[in-house]
């Protein structure tokens, strides 16, 4: 694919190994790879998985981009943030009954110029239908439409290139990641030379078929599974387990929120207590980045103001 012209963005890639008994008991190595910006809202797999959609839009002299998401979403942070940095238009349907100016998530896109439009429910799940995006597209000639999530072949092309399986200490037996709308585990698996496992946070039947779509060749299908134990009550919704386990890691500077990197972090253990990696394993954990979700949660009050700094790393400051 074609490059796209991100190279004045400073990217800074971070292994970072976790310490726990319990590792040291089951003989597992962990570590987790973390991809920041400079502009934190592009963090994570943010940068990754719109890199390619930027080339798209200039090689195709689009205006800028059309995308999906819901009232807190990272991707809209993440595609509003890209966008002004590359002097491109946005334009957002997102999935709400009223626009609060208030939500932190939506004041930083409408902050960064995005334009929004409101969907209800109902109307939202049309968002992966052909003909609703035809007539979308018919609307917004000027504009490329990239998928929710940016999940889509320019999305795991960027995140292909990253090579998770080369820790600091050795090769990795196991890269695993949180998986929402699948275009991550995707490009980890086409670019990956061991076991991929997915950790869904989401309740989506169709989340295996649509990952499957973005795979390059039938041969990848063996190197990777898709786990559905830890969804919990289901995609934006945590317990007090996730939230204490998220509490945890932030003791040892590594800062997750509940709603992607915390729940799958915490399947990861619950995965090696049950001893589903044999000794010896070492694991890649790749943090796809959504802190700026944790001020969403500040606002509506499923965290508290201890949390939100504790998570966030300011109580570190």
């Amino acid at each position: 694919m074609q490059s796209a012209e991100v190279t004045a963005l400073a990217v800074v890639a971070r292994w970072q190994q976790i310490h726990q008994p319990l590792l040291l008991q089951r003989q597992v190595e962990l570590w987790v790879y973390q991809l920041n910006t400079a502009i934190p809202q592009l963090s994570g797999n943010k940068w990754l998985k719109l890199k390619y959609h930027i080339a798209q839009a200039q090689q195709a002299q689009k205006a800028g981009f059309l995308t999906f998401g819901g009232a807190f979403s990272n991707h809209l942070a993440a595609v509003a943030a890209m966008c002004r940095y590359h002097g491109l238009k946005s334009l957002a349907y997102v999935r709400a009954d009223q626009l609060d100016n208030h939500n932190p998530t939506l004041a930083f896109c409408l902050q960064q110029g995005m334009q929004i439009q409101l969907l209800s429910r109902e109307q939202y799940r049309l968002r992966n239908d052909a003909g609703f995006l035809q007539q979308l597209q018919q609307q917004h000639q000027h504009f490329l439409i990239v998928p929710e999530g940016g999940s889509s072949v320019a999305g795991a092309s960027g995140v292909a290139e990253l090579e998770l399986d080369l820790t600091p200490n050795g090769k990795a037996s196991h890269i695993i990641c949180a998986t929402a709308s699948g275009g991550t585990l995707a490009g980890i698996i086409n670019g990956a030379g061991c076991k991929v496992l997915g950790i869904a946070v989401v309740k989506d039947p169709s989340l295996p078929a649509r990952i499957s779509q973005l795979l390059h060749s039938s041969n990848n299908q063996q190197n990777w599974s898709l786990n559905t134990d830890f969804c919990g009550a289901g995609y934006a919704r945590f317990d007090d387990s996730v939230l204490q386990f998220c509490r945890e890691m932030a003791q040892q500077q590594l800062y997750l929120e509940p709603i992607y990197t915390g729940k799958a972090l915490a399947g990861v253990f619950a995965l090696i207590k049950q001893g589903y990696f044999p000794p010896g394993s070492r694991l890649s954990f790749f943090h796809t980045g959504g802190l700026q979700g944790l001020a969403g949660l500040h606002y509506r009050k499923l965290i508290t103001n201890a949390d939100f700094a504790l998570l966030s790393g300011l109580a570190a400051d």
